[in-house]
C-alpha cells in the first residue's frame, strides 16, 4: 500500500461506493432514451449485458485477490504488471482519467439541474465533495453509506408499489425498431453499468481489501444489475418512454413523487462522491512508476489524501463545466471504459503465461476454468461493444485525439524516468 493512505473503509462503505457509483443518475434517464430506440426490448438489452458484465467484474475479483489488490492502482497495476511494460496500461487509464472528470462535471451539472440551480449550485457541488475527500476517505465513506440508504428507500417506494400497476399490454411489441434499434440501444444501456471498476480505487484503504473486495465485486454487481432490471419492468410497465418521476406519480399517493425526487438527487451525489476519488488514486501510481510527476501523488500525511491528485481532479473538472465543453470528455466515457474493461479481462486470459508468480498469487476461489470463460466472455462482448460505437465518427475522431494526447504526456513522462518493471517486480509483491 502507498506510504500514508488508511485503511478506514470496510465492507459496507465498500457496498455503498459500488451501488453508489452504479445507481447513478443514468439509470433514472437511460431507460427511456434506450426505449426510444427498441422498446420494451430494453429489458432484454439488460438480460444481455448482464453476464457480460458479471464476466467483466470476475477479472477484477481475481486481480485484487492478489497483492495487487492492496494498491489503488486498478486496472493500471493489473495490466501493467501482467504484461511487465506500461504502454497500454497507461493510454488506457489515460482515457478513463479524462471520462472521469468529464463524469464529475456532467454529474455536478445534473445535480443543479434537479434542484433547479444555475452554474453556482453546480460549482458549489464539486467544492463540496472536494472538500469531504480532503477531509479523509473515512468521512467520505460515511457520506456515502448515508446517502445510499436514502437512496434505497426511494428505490423501495418506487419499485414495490409500481409492480403492482403494471399494464402487460405495454410490453408489446417487444422490439419495436428490429435488430438495429436493439443493437444501438446497448451501448447507452451499458453506460448504466460503466463505472463499477471504480471500487479498485479504494483497495489500498479498504481493510483486509484482498478478501473483502473480490466478494463486493461479484454481490454487489448481481445486486445492480437485479434492480435495474426490476426499475426497467416497472418504468415500461406502467409508462413507457417517460422519466421515473412521471412513471411514479401514476401511482403514488399526491406528493411522494418528492421521495424519487430525493432518490435520484442520491442517485447523482452518490456518483459524484465516487467518482471524485478515482483520478487521484490513479494519480498515486502513475507517480510511484515514475509516469507522473511525484507531488501529483504525494498523501498528506495530516488527512491521508492525495490532495494535491484532488485539487487538480476539481480544477480539472470545474474548468470542463465552466467552459461548457463537458461533451469533450464526456463522450469517449464509455468507449474508453470498454477499451479498457478489454485489455483488462485480456490481461486475466493470459495471466499464467505473462507473469506467472502473479498468477500463483491469487487466493479468490473462483476455478480457472471460469476465469478463462469469463475473460473469453468480457472480450467477445466489449469488443461487440467497441465495434458498435465505432460507428460513429466523432467516437472515433475524440478517441484519438485524446489518445494522441495521452500517448504524448507518456512519450514525455517515460523519457524523464529510467524506471522499468523488471520481471522480479512484476507481481509488486508486498
Amino acid at each position: 500500500m502507498p506510504a500514508g493512505l488508511r485503511r478506514d473503509l470496510g465492507t459496507i462503505e465498500s457496498y455503498a461506493t459500488l451501488l453508489g457509483i452504479l445507481i447513478g443518475a443514468g439509470i433514472f434517464k437511460v431507460t427511456s432514451d434506450a426505449w426510444a430506440l427498441t422498446g420494451p426490448s430494453v429489458i432484454l438489452g439488460y438480460f444481455v449485458l448482464a453476464p457480460a458484465v458479471l464476466a467483466t467484474s470476475v477479472a477484477y475479483s481475481v486481480f485484487i485477490s492478489t497483492p495487487l489488490g492492496c494498491e489503488p492502482g486498478g486496472e493500471y497495476a493489473h495490466i501493467s504488471r501482467t504484461f511487465g511494460g506500461f504502454t497500454l496500461a497507461f493510454i488506457g487509464v489515460w482515457l478513463k482519467i479524462i471520462s472521469y472528470i468529464g463524469a464529475l462535471a456532467y454529474l455536478a451539472r445534473a445535480f443543479a439541474d434537479y434542484l433547479g440551480g444555475g452554474t453556482l449550485v453546480a460549482v458549489a457541488s464539486i467544492l463540496f465533495f472536494y472538500a469531504v475527500h480532503v477531509a479523509g476517505v473515512r468521512w467520505f465513506g460515511r457520506i456515502q453509506v448515508w446517502m445510499c440508504v436514502i437512496l434505497g428507500i426511494s428505490l423501495i417506494v418506487l419499485i414495490v408499489p409500481g409492480l403492482f400497476a403494471i399494464h402487460p399490454v405495454n410490453y408489446r411489441p417487444f422490439v419495436t425498431h428490429g435488430i438495429r434499434g436493439f443493437a444501438a440501444s446497448l451501448p447507452p444501456l451499458f453506460f448504466a453499468y460503466a463505472g463499477f471498476e471504480s471500487l479498485a480505487q479504494t483497495a489500498g484503504e479498504v481493510r483486509d481489501s484482498t478478501r473483502r473486495l473480490p466478494r463486493v465485486f461479484l454481490f454487489g454487481i448481481t445486486a445492480t444489475m437485479t434492480i435495474y432490471l426490476l426499475m426497467t419492468v416497472v418504468a415500461i410497465g406502467v409508462l413507457p418512454g417517460q422519466s421515473m418521476t412521471a412513471v411514479a406519480s401514476l401511482y403514488l399517493p399526491r406528493g411522494a413523487e418528492v421521495i424519487i425526487t430525493i432518490g435520484a438527487l442520491m442517485a447523482i451525489t452518490t456518483s459524484l462522491n465516487g467518482t471524485m476519488m478515482v483520478p487521484s488514486r490513479v494519480a498515486i501510481m502513475l507517480a510511484e512508476d515514475g509516469l507522473a510527476p511525484k507531488w501529483l501523488g504525494r498523501i498528506s500525511p495530516h488527512t491521508g489524501t492525495p490532495i494535491v491528485g484532488l485539487t487538480i481532479t476539481a480544477v480539472a473538472a470545474l474548468i470542463l463545466l465552466l467552459s461548457g465543453e463537458i461533451s469533450l470528455a464526456l463522450n469517449i466515457a464509455v468507449f474508453a471504459l470498454v477499451v479498457l474493461y478489454f485489455l483488462h479481462s485480456f490481461a486475466l486470459l493470459v495471466l499464467p503465461w505473462r507473469n506467472r508468480e502473479l498468477f500463483d498469487s491469487i487466493t479468490v476461489h473462483i476455478p480457472l476454468w471460469l476465469q478463462r470463460v469469463s475473460a473469453v466472455i468480457s472480450i467477445l462482448a466489449m469488443g461487440g461493444i467497441i465495434a458498435l460505437q465505432l460507428t460513429s465518427i466523432a467516437t472515433i475522431e475524440l478517441a484519438a485525439v485524446w489518445t494522441f494526447a495521452g500517448a504524448l504526456v507518456y512519450f514525455v513522462a517515460h523519457r524523464g524516468t529510467s524506471r522499468r518493471i523488471e520481471d522480479t517486480e512484476k507481481p509488486k509483491l508486498a
